[in-house]
């Protein structure tokens, strides 16, 4: 078979019809809850990937986990934003080099257009870079990027440098499914990415999520996982472990107790199962994207 009509899942040593799945969790180094969640859901359920916040301050517990487990999959929660009220971080680079990442309290900005609107992709570059280089001076051996509350990805300046970063560190990239491009009316960036050599999944879930909520989370997954289409999708949540900590944190912090409860579940490993769906990390793709 010629090897540019295989699909994604058949490179990686599946078949056409194989149903694979990452399944990441977002957010790891934001918070202790949030790595002892990554952990438990690594070693006791089915998390298989966890992306990492190189600025936030429990960075060095996950970190240290990382390095110690290179087998386990771990990318760079590329970050631009510091979103909570009370729970705040700055840059990894040196504040002289991206001042317009800082807001008048001295963090990154809150939301995605204050970035857009106060910096630029040159500092988006400097600051992805370096956030990449603290991850693998740490010794984590790094499968992948993704982009915290996706400013790297809703705009196309800022997309470039995403795509940039990906291949100057020559790593795989979360990409937004071609639906989803096409209904953002954003270039094609698949097929950027197919010439510059870079892999990402097939499918990505996004517009989904508007029918996500706390109330629903065992009952969405359930349905989306038996639903998944042939190839290699990924899915991503923000787990954490109960506590006062997480609750003190987010609002958002029932929502990510109960994944943490669902992705560690018997129930999800019975479906998986009964399914036949593959859990893989972004490991496979780094090492055929290399490997190419």
């Amino acid at each position: 078979m010629n090897l540019y009509s295989q699909t994604l899942a058949e490179k990686l040593g599946f078949t056409r019809n194989d149903r694979v799945l990452i399944i990441n969790n977002d957010d790891a180094g934001m918070c202790h809850a949030a790595n002892k969640a990554t952990v438990e859901g690594m070693e006791n359920g089915l998390i298989s990937s966890a992306t990492i916040m190189t600025p936030c301050p429990w960075y060095n517990e996950i970190a240290a986990y990382a390095a110690a487990n290179p087998r386990k999959g771990f990318g760079v929660h590329l970050t631009l934003t510091s979103e909570w009220k009370n729970y705040r971080w700055g840059t990894v680079a040196p504040r002289n080099e991206v001042p317009g990442l800082y807001d008048e309290q001295g963090y990154m900005w809150k939301g995605v257009m204050e970035v857009y609107t106060s910096s630029g992709p040159e500092e988006a570059l400097i600051e992805g870079r370096a956030q990449l280089k603290k991850a693998l001076s740490s010794g984590i051996p790094v499968t992948h990027i993704d982009s915290h509350m996706g400013t790297y990805q809703y705009s196309p300046d800022y997309m470039k440098v995403y795509i940039q970063l990906a291949k100057e560190f020559n790593l795989p990239l979360r990409m937004p499914s071609q639906t989803t491009l096409n209904n953002l009316g954003a270039p094609d960036y698949r097929e950027i990415c197919r010439r510059e050599g870079i892999l990402h999944p097939d499918y990505f879930i996004h517009e989904e999520l508007e029918e996500y909520s706390t109330e629903n989370v065992a009952g969405f997954w359930t349905n989306y996982i038996k639903n998944l289409k042939p190839g290699v999708t990924e899915i991503y949540v923000h787990a954490s472990a109960e506590g006062e900590e997480i609750r003190t944190i987010t609002h958002s912090a029932a929502k990510r107790i109960k994944e943490l409860e669902f992705f560690t579940s018997n129930e999800l490993k019975e479906l998986i199962e009964k399914e036949g769906i593959i859990v893989i990390s972004y490991r496979p793709l780094l090492e055929l994207q290399r490997k190419k």
